[in-house]
């Protein structure tokens, strides 16, 4: 129930709501990124700072969460990870740079353990990923990125990195047909 005034009990609910949504929207979130987002929720609500901040000190009681290798990791609480929800499908995803799944460079190494950089403003000769490399994501990893090209004929022409290694596997190489197609498709405006 929202408090419709600006009474301290509505400026706290209002508080609370922010770190909600964003935790629903990011999670998991260590612990370290949900102190940043919290301290960005100042720039659009700067007359709730001091709520946000109490708030945090309640969210961090009341999420759920666990400490993996030293990391302290924050989800909803009545969010279960291991819910079929959450499984992973075949399908291969590009994502952009500034997916939910990528922006947080952090939280995108502790979870795919290598380090993604978005690299459009890097010099030609410094890129290791490419103009706009969009990570590639499969099954539950992100194993690589995707840049893309045009041929002198007008064809999709993409150029692929891997973190590790590329799989072989005829699913994957489908997987990966079929988001190049919708890749095209959308370019095409279709």
């Amino acid at each position: 129930h929202e408090p419709a005034d600006d009474s301290p009990a509505g400026r706290a609910w209002r508080a609370a709501a922010l770190i909600e949504l964003v935790v629903r929207k990011y999670a998991p979130l260590p612990a370290s990124s949900l102190t940043y987002l919290v301290r960005l929720l100042g720039y659009g609500a700067p007359h709730l700072s001091a709520q946000t901040q109490a708030a945090l000190r309640i969210a961090r009681e009341e999420l759920a969460s666990c400490s993996i290798d030293g990391t302290t990791w924050f989800w909803p609480a009545d969010e279960n990870p291991a819910s079929r929800r959450h499984a992973p499908d075949d399908a291969v995803r590009l994502l952009a740079p500034f997916d939910p799944v990528v922006w947080d460079r952090r939280r995108f190494e502790l979870l795919w353990g290598w380090t993604y950089k978005f690299e459009a403003y890097t010099p030609v000769p410094k890129r290791q990923f490419g103009y706009y490399a969009l990570p590639m994501l499969w099954h539950d990893r992100v194993i690589g990125w995707a840049n893309f090209g045009s041929s002198p004929e007008g064809r999709l022409k993409p150029v692929f990195g891997y973190a590790d290694k590329r799989p072989r596997d005829a699913e994957f190489r489908a997987a990966l047909d079929d988001e190049l197609q919708r890749m095209t498709l959308f370019l095409a405006g279709r």
